[in-house]
């Protein structure tokens, strides 16, 4: 959340382990003044309680009226750590700049766990907002009905922020999800229009206001989202979706990302009037690497979301702040051609970088012909058309976190196939051959990227962030996000390099080419006193 000129940011933290332990876990704190550079407080939540005694879990932060922030949070009971209920909890002194103390009344849970739900299936309250009667509302994550029953999003409406009534209908249900978790449901606006705050806006009712809802699929461990209508007198939410897409199927949705991320989570930040995303990225390697290293899971570098020009998706960049860590810039084979088969290297960059590229086909005729049943999965596609595959037009995109011998690399990249009369952009991260190490999840990651390339002059853009075990992508201008974990031996010796690649049979043009060391940020610093 953004309070009073800082962000503070609250997470799922074991103090006593680098892993997940007996989840009997705390909320972490971190402040920061630029979304960047982070400060480490001491805890904000731990399980003292009967209502939290196995676990402060997942929740949201609100500000209420008056400034003061509250946190909702999902508890596991003294007795029963199956059963799961829902808190809150407020600073202990709201003149604190820092918020560093916070109390759990003795009146929680404020939302017990309902007669038609299992216990351990009823968790992750959103941020609050308020409808056009007054209402404080939240969603919550549950499945109704028994251990077989139907993932529901469930919405409770309070006068007061300490008395809440589950309303009649569900926002959303996904019979076939299973179970989702970590709901968020917030406002886009419009092409042309500035950003709105979920129920604080003024003017039009919700129902004229698109909003996404995002689920996070237990079984598939993907998040998944659909833009569409919120209606805030029934309190549900209707998607609007493709035909090859399935309103009553959240799997079927788009993705924030395509690559090793789940559990996001959004906020709007008042002070720059846009809505930003966080997104959970875990290890990939062994536990006993996790133990080792003191520390496990990483956030994803904060991005700033908005609704695409056509209506259907959603667009995500890095926030500007990122941008200042930019130092030494290198810029090389702007026009420069990649004839077929061939690899050009970006000197001067290594495995701490910030990479923007646009590539241009100069034709598109010899594109491969797509078949329609390559839409279920653009990932398994992926996996059999990796960056060594030849083809028509591409693969072609970065090598990243390469070693001198190439024998490891990361391959980003797009492959482009005609498509009833038109064509279709696959972008993949390939990490086959990521590393030589044993006992590491190298698979492939795929998805389409939702752009007419004969409009985009026959072009497309890429950007990436490459940070040691963390690389982000960024294609079509935010239209498609991969992020994967790598875990190279070489980077060990701090000898990385970076490569524009083309696999395919036809050249392929770099129009622009710009890219930056990175240095390093601030992060979890603790301070003394």
């Amino acid at each position: 959340m953004y309070h009073n000129g800082v962000y503070h940011m609250f997470y799922q933290y074991n103090p006593l382990g680098a892993v997940w332990g007996t989840g009997n876990l705390s909320w972490g704190h971190s402040v920061s003044r630029d979304l960047v550079n982070w400060d480490a407080l001491d805890t904000a939540l731990d399980p003292t309680a009967p209502f939290d005694y196995n676990g402060c879990w997942s929740g949201s932060a609100t500000i209420l009226p008056g400034g003061i922030p509250a946190l909702l949070y999902t508890g596991r009971i003294q007795g029963d750590k199956e059963v799961q209920v829902q808190n809150v909890a407020f600073p202990k002194n709201p003149a604190d700049p820092l918020l560093r103390e916070w109390v759990k009344p003795a009146y929680n849970p404020v939302i017990p766990l309902p007669a038609d739900v299992p216990g351990d299936n009823f968790r992750d309250p959103t941020t609050a907002w308020v409808g056009r009667d007054g209402l404080w509302r939240i969603a919550v994550a549950a499945k109704v009905g028994g251990p077989n029953g139907i993932a529901s999003t469930l919405i409770y409406r309070s006068k007061d922020f300490r008395h809440w009534k589950r309303n009649a209908l569900p926002l959303y249900t996904s019979r076939a999800a299973g179970m989702v978790e970590c709901p968020d449901l917030f406002p886009v606006a419009e092409p042309g229009v500035e950003e709105g705050r979920l129920g604080y806006a003024s003017g039009p009712a919700s129902g004229a206001v698109r909003h996404v809802l995002k689920l996070s699929v237990m079984n598939t461990t993907q998040d998944y989202y659909a833009v569409g209508r919120y209606d805030d007198v029934a309190d549900t939410f209707v998607p609007e979706v493709d035909v090859e897409r399935n309103a009553d199927d959240c799997r079927t949705w788009r993705r924030f990302d395509y690559g090793h991320v789940y559990a996001s989570k959004s906020f709007f930040d008042s002070s720059k009037n846009r809505r930003v995303l966080w997104a959970w990225a875990n290890e990939s390697d062994s536990q006993d690497n996790d133990i080792a290293r003191g520390w496990s899971g990483v956030q994803t570098v904060p991005r700033k979301v908005w609704l695409d020009q056509d209506g259907k998706q959603v667009r995500q960049w890095p926030i500007e702040e990122i941008e200042t860590l930019r130092s030494k810039r290198v810029v090389g084979l702007l026009g420069a051609q990649v004839n077929a088969g061939g690899m050009n290297k970006i000197v001067g960059v290594g495995a701490q970088a910030d990479v923007e590229a646009i590539f241009e086909i100069p034709s598109l005729e010899e594109a491969e012909t797509f078949q329609p049943n390559w839409l279920l999965d653009p990932q398994k596609l992926c996996e059999e058309n990796g960056a060594s595959v030849p083809g028509r037009v591409g693969p072609f995109g970065l090598l990243v976190m390469a070693s001198s011998n190439m024998q490891e690399h990361t391959a980003v990249f797009f492959r482009v196939f005609r498509h009833n009369h038109k064509y279709k952009v696959l972008m993949c991260t390939d990490l086959t051959r990521s590393t030589g190490r044993d006992n590491v999840y190298k698979p492939s990651y795929g998805g389409f990227v939702d752009i007419d390339i004969e409009q985009q002059g026959r072009s497309i853009s890429l950007r990436t962030l490459i940070d040691h075990s963390v690389v982000e992508s960024f294609g079509g201008g935010g239209r498609t996000c991969i992020t994967a974990r790598v875990y190279p031996e070489h980077a060990e010796n701090k000898n990385s390099h970076v490569f524009v690649f083309n696999n395919g049979t036809g050249l392929v043009k770099v129009s622009k080419l710009e890219a930056w060391r990175l240095a390093m940020a601030s992060v979890n610093v603790v301070h003394g006193g």
